[in-house]
Order: C-alpha cells, then sequence, then structure tokens
C-alpha cells in the first residue's frame, strides 16, 4: 500500500496493491487526486437538472439544452447532432507540440458541435424536456430515465408508467412521490428499499404488501397501519378519515409517519445478491469496494449511479454502464464498450476512446468530440493505424513534459482526467455542487464559472396558501393558474398530464415547484451515497450505514437488524 497527498484537497489518501494491479492493467500511472476529488471533478462535467430554451446553432429552431444560450460553444438540438447534416471532420485541427493538449482540447470542444440534450433520437419526438434519457413515451422532466411511459419529475426511472414525482423507481406503475422502491403499483410516498408492493401509503423497507399505511419491516402484510393489523373494514374507516385526498391529510400522514418511522430500527444496507462489497445501494453485485447506487457490477471500486448492468473491471466511473468493461475514469459512459479511459458522454459500441467527449460508435479514439463512426482518429482527425500509434505515444510522452497547469498550481500529466476548468458547464449548476457544495465565491476562487439562477419572469396569479385543500375541489382551471412555490416562491404550472393523475389517484395538488420536488428527492439521495460511522444499539460494534443519527436515532447492524427485526 502505498499513501499519496492529494494535490486538491491535500488530503491524503491510500492506493492498494490491487490498485495497483489495476492501474497496470489499463495503462495509466496512479492518480494524484483522491477518491473524493476524483468523483466531484468528473461530475463538474455534468449538468443534469438544468435546462435552458436556446436555438440551435445548425436549424436556428429554438429548443431545450443542457447548454446556456450564453455559453461559448457550438450546440446543435439533438435532431440535427444526430442528423447527417455536418461532419465532425470538419472541426479536426493538429496536434502542436508546444501547448499543452488539454488546452488543445479545449478548443476543439469549443468550435466542435455539441448535442444539446443527452437523449436518443425517439426521446426527441414527444418527451424533449427531459435529459440523459432514452426511450420515453409522453414523459416531462426526468433526468437519468429510460423506457418510461406516462411519468414527469424524477430522478433515476427506469421502466415505469404513470409514476409522478418519483425518484429511483424501477418496473413500476401508478405511484406517486416516492423513492427507492422496485417493482410496486399504486403506491404512495413509499421509501426503502421496498418491493412487490402494492397500494401502499408512506411505507419504509415493506416488501410484497398490499394495503398498508405508514409501516415498516413488513414483509407479506395486508391491512396494517403503523405496523397494527386491522382487519379489511377497519383498514379502509381509518384510511377514509386520513382525507389523503387533502393537502392538510397528506401532510399529517406524511407527518406521522415519518415520526413512527424513527421508533423503529431501520435496514442499515441496502446491498441484496451483493457479496464482498463496501459501499452503499449495491446490488446483485461482487468485488465491489466504495461503490454507491450500482446493480451487476464485477470487480469495481470508486462507483457511482451504474444501473444498467453487466459492469465488469471498472474503477472511478460516475452514471451509465450497460455492458460497460475495463474502463477508467469517466462520466456518463457505457452500452458495450470498453477500454475507455478519460471520457464523458461517451459509449454505445466504443472501444480503446481516451481524453473524448460525445464519441459513439468509434474505436481507436484520442482527444474526440462528437465523433460518430470514426476509427484511429486524434483531436478529430482520421490517421493510419501506425500514424494513430505513433502520434499517440507522443502525446502521453508530451502530456508529461507540457502538461496543463491550472490557476492553483494543479498538475495534469497524463493519467488525469480533464480538469473543471474547461467543463462546458458553470460549477454550480452541475452534480458536483450537490457532492461539494461551493460558494460563489470559492467557486470563482477556484477558476471556475459560476451562474446565477436564471430570474422568475413569470407573473404569480395563485398563491400556493389559495390553492384548495380537496383535489375534489379543483377544476381544469387551475391549468392556467400560475402558482407561487411555497420553497422558493418562484412560479410553477400544474401541467394537463400531471393534473390527470392526481384526479385519478385522487391526490392534492402539490404546493412546491417541480423542481423543489425534484431536488428535495435528490438531495436525500446525495445524502445516501455516503457512509457514517454509527455504534449498533444492541450489540455495540462500529459499523458504517447511509443512515445518520438524526434520520435514525436507533440503529441495529446488518447482523442484529437480520436476528432481530425480519
Amino acid at each position: 500500500m502505498e499513501t499519496k497527498n492529494c494535490q486538491n484537497c491535500k488530503k491524503d489518501f491510500n492506493i492498494e496493491p490491487d490498485d495497483f494491479s489495476f492501474y497496470k492493467k489499463m495503462g495509466v500511472p496512479a492518480p494524484t487526486f483522491c477518491p473524493d476529488c476524483r468523483r466531484v471533478r468528473r461530475l463538474a462535467w455534468m449538468n443534469l437538472l438544468n435546462l435552458y430554451k436556446r436555438e440551435c446553432d445548425l436549424c436556428n429552431e429554438n429548443f431545450i439544452s443542457m447548454y446556456s444560450p450564453d455559453s461559448e460553444y457550438t450546440v446543435y438540438c439533438p435532431k440535427c447532432w444526430w442528423g447527417d447534416k455536418w461532419d465532425w471532420r470538419d472541426y479536426g485541427i493538429d496536434f502542436d507540440e508546444t501547448k499543452s493538449f488539454l488546452d488543445q482540447f479545449s478548443s476543439l470542444l469549443k468550435s466542435t458541435p455539441l448535442c444539446g440534450l443527452s437523449i436518443n433520437t425517439s426521446t426527441t419526438n414527444g418527451s424533449p424536456y427531459n435529459n440523459h434519457a432514452q426511450d420515453l413515451k409522453n414523459c416531462y422532466l426526468t433526468f437519468l430515465t429510460s423506457y418510461n411511459e406516462n411519468s414527469a419529475y424524477g430522478v433515476l426511472v427506469t421502466g415505469n408508467k404513470d409514476v409522478v414525482d418519483c425518484s429511483m423507481v424501477m418496473n413500476c406503475d401508478s405511484c406517486y412521490d416516492c423513492m427507492n422502491i422496485f417493482k410496486s403499483n399504486g403506491c404512495v410516498g413509499t421509501r426503502g428499499n421496498a418491493r412487490f408492493n402494492l397500494d401502499c401509503f408512506f411505507c419504509r423497507d415493506c416488501d410484497n404488501c398490499t394495503d398498508c399505511i405508514g409501516c415498516t419491516n413488513l414483509k407479506n402484510k395486508k391491512y396494517c397501519i403503523f405496523n397494527q393489523q386491522y382487519s379489511r373494514e377497519e383498514y379502509l374507516q381509518i384510511k377514509e378519515s386520513l382525507k389523503i385526498n387533502t393537502w392538510s391529510g397528506y401532510k399529517k400522514l406524511e407527518e406521522d409517519s415519518n415520526i413512527f418511522w424513527k421508533t423503529q430500527i431501520p435496514k442499515p444496507a441496502y446491498d441484496d445478491m451483493s457479496v464482498d462489497h463496501t459501499g452503499s445501494y449495491v446490488f446483485d453485485s461482487k468485488n465491489c469496494k466504495e461503490c454507491y447506487d450500482v446493480t451487476g457490477v464485477e470487480n469495481g471500486k470508486f462507483l457511482l449511479m451504474l444501473y444498467n448492468k453487466p459492469v465488469r473491471d471498472v474503477y472511478d466511473i460516475s452514471s451509465w454502464g450497460g455492458n460497460l468493461s475495463s474502463s477508467y475514469e469517466g462520466n456518463n459512459i457505457g452500452e458495450n464498450a470498453s477500454n475507455l479511459k478519460f471520457t464523458q458522454e461517451t459509449g454505445i459500441g466504443s472501444m480503446d476512446i481516451e481524453y473524448s467527449k460525445l464519441v459513439f460508435g468509434s474505436s481507436y479514439v484520442f482527444g474526440g468530440v462528437s465523433v460518430r463512426n470514426g476509427k484511429y482518429v486524434i483531436l478529430n482527425k482520421e490517421y493510419s493505424k501506425d500514424q494513430y500509434f505513433e502520434l499517440m505515444e507522443k502525446i502521453k510522452i508530451q502530456m508529461n513534459d507540457v502538461p496543463y497547469i491550472n490557476s492553483l498550481g494543479h498538475v495534469y500529466k497524463y493519467g488525469e482526467f480533464f480538469p473543471m476548468e474547461i467543463s462546458p458547464f458553470a460549477y454550480n449548476k452541475t452534480l458536483a455542487q450537490f457532492f461539494n457544495k461551493l460558494s460563489e465565491k470559492d467557486i470563482k476562487d477556484y477558476g471556475l464559472n459560476f451562474e446565477k439562477d436564471n430570474s422568475n419572469d413569470h407573473s404569480i396569479s395563485l398563491d400556493w396558501s389559495d390553492l384548495k385543500d380537496d383535489i375534489n375541489e379543483v377544476g381544469e382551471d387551475i391549468l392556467k393558474e400560475i402558482i407561487s412555490c411555497r420553497e422558493c416562491s418562484k412560479g410553477y404550472r400544474i401541467i394537463g398530464q400531471e393534473y390527470s393523475f392526481l384526479k385519478k389517484m385522487n391526490l392534492p395538488i402539490p404546493r412546491e415547484c417541480h423542481f423543489c420536488r425534484i431536488n428535495k428527492k435528490f438531495n436525500l439521495w446525495v445524502d445516501n451515497m455516503s457512509l457514517k460511522d454509527r455504534v449498533c444499539d444492541k450489540c455495540g460494534i462500529n459499523f458504517r450505514t447511509h443512515y445518520t443519527l438524526e434520520s435514525a436515532p436507533v440503529i441495529f447492524c446488518k447482523k442484529c437488524y437480520q436476528n432481530e427485526v425480519i
């Protein structure tokens, strides 16, 4: 084992013998940034939740984009970017030995057209207000999402139909305000690693339950309220008295459920079907260390949001997956891809790609931007096979001799991911801000871009406090109103799809704007992506869990939980 001092935070971090073996296999040097700083650096290249209206720089049509209209980059709408009216080869540049490679890549990044949204062509038809998405039908403001229909306002949603205000849900139908649930129908306010539930309200860590309210740690139960068993008639009578169709009733049940949950022992780790792992939310995986929200991973370390299996032999990857193998230091990469190093938004049938962004269906690309179906490409210029490998090795040597050095003195030789300074996004608009929140001053002192929030230019027509309490008293005229958000005071609308869903589910109109609702769940998820030191209240051993003392005053280690609770 070797201890190094991080260039960025100046804290020591360890590199294990297995790590050195992986780096040797990948042909890269050991990192000079610690794992946390590496993760933040990658996430500074990913704007997930902020959307803008802007013109396509090719067809001049207005569209929704993740790139600000004030940015200095060339941006095409998805239809134009995926189309055949332009050629990435036209933007190729010769490598200049006198300049740092990353400076040259930054120039290429600014001149080559970027895809305004990270979505596939089928999603552009009917679901343009989504990002990092594929194969959607009638979806609105969903992010990191795929194979959904008639759904709105959520992050990490996959294979669902008719889900609204839900995040981290998979294969669900007709669910509202849920988080971390799987294969459940008709559920509302349900949390935790809840699976196979039907018509449950504000339940946590329950499996295969039907018609339960406010429960936790139950399996195969029916007609339970706060873990107490009732007859069907009693259950329906109590449910009716809760008046979940009203805002006041809904919020009271939510508050009462949270109070009750804190009196119960929560499941300390979500790691079903996983062995030899550390981290949180690790499913169907083995030999995974410091991995968070991953599924179907084998031999991985420092991973985040890899939910499309299989994934094999990868380090330092944040987002995507899908038959990804032998890859290192990437963000939003995957799908039948291998040997990707220092890449962002790259994959789909690609192999042997380094220091590139938006590369698909290609192989042997070094320093490519928006390359599709290319081979032996350096800085968007094509070469013969022999020329490619000769120049690539020359560049790697030059990156060590003429490294990129930022304003803080951080040295970027070959083997480090892209600097945050050359990201096309303002730091505070990226996922990095969720994991490492910085003030405007700190962002600017670091030499990064800061973007002020867009002013709310909508005239409020209805204060949130004046909304009808009962959904049954709300008519379609609500669709014409601009409502003030009780959290941020900005105006928001209830869209027709949302109104019909709430009427069908007999649930009240929300008092927060859609982004406040999305961010609330996403911030909870971010908090779960780190482990806290706790002491088991049963056996007294030290262990790590995503639960804080405030969220779970009493907690057991995994062994005691399995022996005493379930």
